[in-house]
């Protein structure tokens, strides 16, 4: 199916593009999304009339979007999860999780504009991009802990894994020192008889 696209579509084209999609893409997301129209005649001579409003709509939003994405850009917030010990998730942070998180905090951003290079499945850092316009966009970083001093550490360099296993080290080294004390307990009372 060939649309003519009313705005810039990722992977897809710019404004005006007459291209050819599949016709399920253009029947449940660009026609739906007021992304595009068909292309007929009609259609074009529909867009040509109102090709000046529809850049300068576009430009106004990408100018908002723009300074959202200043204000935004390098911005850290906390999701607390329950884990596990070892830092997996029990579930998973989504789109909509890390989207109320940021709306918390004031700014308006829906779920569809968190772009997730992988599931969230573990305890960290990580960096995730906002799509607040087509051609506009932000990194924030997301820090998901178990608690609140949990972020705190991670926010300064540490890992919770790393934390962990310093803790176990230091465990084992404390009944590695008890066991010792005990042998040379032990061996004193040898002596003596």
């Amino acid at each position: 199916m060939q649309v003519i696209l009313l705005e810039r579509v990722a992977k897809l084209g710019q404004m005006g593009d007459v291209v050819k999609v599949r016709h399920g893409f253009a029947r449940n997301y660009l026609l739906p999304q007021g992304k595009a129209l068909r292309a007929t005649e009609a259609n074009q001579a529909v867009f040509d009339a109102q090709k000046a409003q529809l850049e300068a709509r576009n430009l106004e939003t990408r100018n908002e979007a723009a300074a959202l994405a200043e204000k935004l850009d390098g911005t850290s917030y906390v999701v607390i999860r329950s884990a596990s010990d070892t830092g997996s998730l029990y579930g998973s942070v989504t789109p909509r999780d890390i989207s109320d998180a940021v709306s918390a905090e004031g700014f308006s951003v829906d779920r569809g504009q968190i772009v997730l290079a992988a599931p969230i499945k573990t305890l960290g850092l990580y960096d995730t991009t906002v799509v607040l316009h087509p051609e506009v966009t932000a990194t924030i970083s997301v820090n998901v802990a178990r608690s609140a001093e949990e972020a705190e550490l991670q926010a300064s360099g540490k890992s919770i894994q790393d934390l962990a296993a310093e803790a176990e080290a230091e465990a084992e080294f404390e009944i590695q020192e008890l066991f010792d004390d005990i042998g040379s307990a032990a061996d004193e009372d040898d002596a003596d008889e």
